[in-house]
């Protein structure tokens, strides 16, 4: 059965699905609110919220510094529940959570999960949670039908099959090396990675990491099912304050309306 986190790959325009990334409680859970909405408002098909975490090591330092202004502001894991639970009120549009493992441990894995179910939360994206490893969580997590999110690497390449058979929701590829940022240029050979995932799977693949202008956007919906942006929202974040909503808004539009229908891209029908 798909997931809700799939439906959504199938619903978007000519099957390319645009994910936005922001930081739950920066500069605070009522903007946050706004922020999401803004973003779907303008076509965002799926949305990841970041749990603030004091050290996150796969992020640069923009969403780094966005972590430190949401917990200086209060924010709390039960505050992004709530925010989930707002928003569920007013959208349908898939959640994801981006967290570290360490506040998933602390709230208590079974408990975490069924919360996630209740208040609507659609899939976890955990950077430091190993593949090896992931099947301890995902005992919680698929009760409950919450998708744990896979991530491959350009240093995945030997094992790219094996973790695309046992994705759920959708894979995230990592365009580069390094921590999240935006990158003036992308040399990782993508098209190859999406390759070698489809010929086992029909898993969505969502391509994150240092994407964006509309540009790059859009000559990686030509072999990918979607595009993650987040560094280059929570920068308008940054620079904007609880005035970023319009600007987020008009930022994203530039990028969802590059799309093009029917595109069959290097996947086929899978």
């Amino acid at each position: 059965m798909s997931s809700r986190l799939q439906e959504a790959f199938e619903k978007a325009q000519g099957h390319k699905a645009f994910i936005g990334f922001v930081t739950g409680g920066d500069p605070s859970l009522e903007k946050s609110e706004e922020f999401i909405l803004e973003m779907v408002r303008a076509g965002t098909d799926i949305v990841e919220i970041g749990i603030p975490f004091s050290d996150p090591i796969a992020e640069g330092p923009v969403i780094q510094e966005a972590n430190l202004r949401a917990l200086k502001a209060g924010t709390t894991l039960e505050g992004i529940f709530g925010l989930v639970e707002k928003l569920r009120r007013q959208t349908q549009v898939p959640l994801v959570f981006l967290t570290y493992l360490n506040p998933v441990f602390q709230y208590g894995y079974e408990r975490f999960f069924k919360r996630c179910r209740l208040c609507g939360v659609d899939g976890i994206i955990v950077p430091d949670l190993p593949f090896e490893e992931q099947q301890e969580v995902q005992v919680f997590s698929d009760p409950q039908e919450v998708d744990m999110i896979s991530l491959v690497a350009p240093t995945s390449a030997a094992r790219i099959q094996e973790i695309a058979l046992a994705a759920r929701g959708f894979l995230y590829v990592v365009s580069s090396l390094g921590v999240t940022g935006v990158r003036g240029k992308i040399e990782t050979n993508l098209a190859g990675l999406i390759g070698a995932v489809g010929q086992v799977s029909s898993i969505p693949a969502a391509v994150g990491f240092g994407i964006h202008t509309p540009e790059q956007a859009a000559s990686i919906w030509k072999f990918a099912d979607g595009v993650i942006v987040g560094s280059a929202i929570v920068k308008l974040v940054a620079q904007y304050g609880a005035d970023a909503g319009p600007h987020i808004y008009e930022y994203v539009r530039s990028i969802t309306t590059t799309r093009r229908g029917g595109e069959e891209g290097l996947r086929g029908a899978g």
